[in-house]
């Protein structure tokens, strides 16, 4: 019995830890910064590297690069389907542009918060 009661505590021990190293790795969502067009809903970019496409596709030509950045979202739609094998995959493409103002561009939705199809964003 005491050494399954051990067993169990070292266990338990291990997992806690754990849990906490995750959680001091997880990083906030920065808040979006003042200056975006109040008409269009924020987007936060959460990946690095991140390419903003001419058209929602892989083929289309790359017009910025941004990573852990705050855009505003005119619109979305269904584009190529884009497969992370490190974050999953998504079909789903948002129109944005620089909260300064900018020429839009496509991001997929995969390296966005919010999810598969972003709420608040309307449809293209």
């Amino acid at each position: 019995m005491k050494r399954r009661t051990h067993h169990c505590s070292t266990a338990l021990a291990a997992a806690a830890l754990t849990v906490g190293a995750l959680a001091t790795t997880a990083q906030a969502v920065p808040a979006a910064p003042r200056g975006g067009d109040p008409a269009l809903t924020d987007v936060y970019i959460w990946a690095g590297d991140v390419k903003l496409r001419q058209q929602p596709t892989t083929d289309s030509p790359v017009l910025a690069v941004r990573s852990a950045s705050w855009l505003d979202a005119v619109c979305q739609k269904r584009g190529q389907y884009v497969d992370d094998p490190a974050v999953g995959g998504n079909g789903w493409w948002t129109a944005v542009q620089e909260f300064s103002g900018s020429d839009i561009a496509w991001v997929s939705n995969l390296y966005l918060r919010g999810g598969e199809k972003i709420a608040g964003v309307p449809d293209c």
